[in-house]
């Protein structure tokens, strides 16, 4: 149990710094490097070399950007088996599902909590 926590733990942190160094060396905006992550997690998904990594890491995979990636891709393309082409298009978001709406109660929630402002 505890090696699973490391596992996540070190594979998450590397995912992390990646994006740190790329913040910090280069001019990409922290939306561009969001975006990238979530692009190159559908790319590795779709030729399946992020299912080991998924695997391997369990949560340190799966909780970044990069498994949210990996998780459209696999909707998608689970989805282009049982319903064809139409598939491509709704498969992704309906895989996804759960994780946006956590991510909006969760947000809401932490809004309700805390009175955000704007910045000034």
């Amino acid at each position: 149990m505890i090696l699973m926590y490391v596992k996540a733990f070190i594979v998450g942190g590397i995912l992390c710094a990646i994006g740190q160094v790329l913040l910090l060396k280069t001019a990409l905006t922290s939306s561009r490097i969001l975006v990238g992550y979530v692009t190159v997690g559908v790319i590795l998904g779709a030729l399946g070399l992020y299912e080991p990594l998924a695997d391997f890491a369990g949560a340190g995979a799966t909780v970044p950007l990069t498994g949210f990636g990996y998780a459209l891709s696999q909707g998608a393309m689970e989805a282009v088996k049982s319903q064809g082409i139409l598939g491509a298009f709704t498969g992704g978001v309906t895989s996804a599902a759960g994780g946006i709406a956590a991510a909006v109660f969760f947000g809401y929630l932490a809004a309700l909590i805390f009175k955000p402002r704007m910045k000034s």
